[in-house]
């Protein structure tokens, strides 16, 4: 067996299909833009009892991705409907320890754990892969998404938004690091969601408001663009409509973003400039 497996990973190296661009993987990171369902523990615990954004009947960015012609179809989706940038239990309203979320650290190691081999006789590592797309989290966005119970949130200060900006710089560097291309986004714009009728459907103790939400998608913006020159930084949510719960995006949203990154990796891979 153990003979079979070597001889097996000895092909994959020396195929050409495998070194070809076109058929490398790409890597998702994030929250329920990225990933509809919610995280199980092991012991079967989940927030929200494990629902799935639309009970199911939602098209996920990573789906969308595996399904566009233009890409290569192999996509290791490690995002977590509900997650944040960093570890936390659920709070919606009082903390359940153990039942929540892993941050993007984990989520991106993870990833690379599965598209990654080491070969000892010359201490290099192959990675299968190019690009990761980091979707945005929770951060900032409403009352469950500190790791505190809900009565002690409070909307982030412009000095907490600039931390969570920090985060996934962090983790997009940890990419780079590893000879990947991070994907990041824009917030959709304010006036194509409704987070008031969100907070309602989602039984929330609040949401953040519209000033707070512009600061932030303009912050988030402007940081990435300015600190990582490398990465794809994409308005790819132009134009967002949503699901009937007016924040998660509908199918078409979904399509014409995994559209827009398709271009958007292709234009790099041809060698040109976004």
């Amino acid at each position: 067996m153990k003979k079979s497996i070597i001889l097996l990973v000895c092909a994959l190296f020396s195929s050409p299909l495998l070194a070809a661009s076109e058929d490398s993987v790409l890597l998702v990171i994030g929250a329920s833009f990225a990933n509809g369902s919610m995280p199980f523990n092991d012991q079967l615990q989940a927030p929200l009892g494990g629902i799935s954004v639309g009970l199911g009947s939602y098209l996920s960015l990573g789906q969308a991705l595996t399904r566009h012609p233009a890409l290569s179809g192999y996509v290791i989706n490690e995002a977590q409907a509900g997650a944040s940038t960093f570890d936390r239990d659920n709070c919606a309203p009082a903390c359940t320890p153990g039942v929540g979320w892993q941050g993007y650290d984990k989520q991106l190691t993870k990833a690379l754990a599965r598209v990654s081999l080491y070969d000892a006789a010359t201490g290099k590592t192959f990675v299968n892969a190019k690009y990761v797309v980091i979707s945005l989290g929770n951060d900032c966005l409403h009352s469950n998404a500190f790791g505190v119970p809900e009565n002690q949130a409070v909307p982030c200060s412009p000095k907490q938004v600039d931390e969570y900006i920090d985060r996934l710089i962090d983790v997009g560097r940890q990419a780079e690091q590893a000879g990947l291309v991070p994907i990041y986004e824009k917030l959709p714009a304010w006036n194509r969601i409704d987070l008031a009728a969100a907070q309602q459907i989602y039984g929330l103790q609040w949401m953040v408001s519209a000033a707070d939400y512009n600061f932030m998608r303009e912050r988030l913006w402007n940081r990435l663009n300015k600190e990582m020159p490398d990465a794809l930084v994409l308005d790819y949510w132009a134009g967002y409509e949503t699901l009937g719960d007016h924040f998660h995006p509908s199918p078409k949203a979904t399509k014409r973003a995994a559209q827009r990154i398709a271009e958007a990796i292709s234009q790099r891979e041809a060698g040109g400039a976004q």
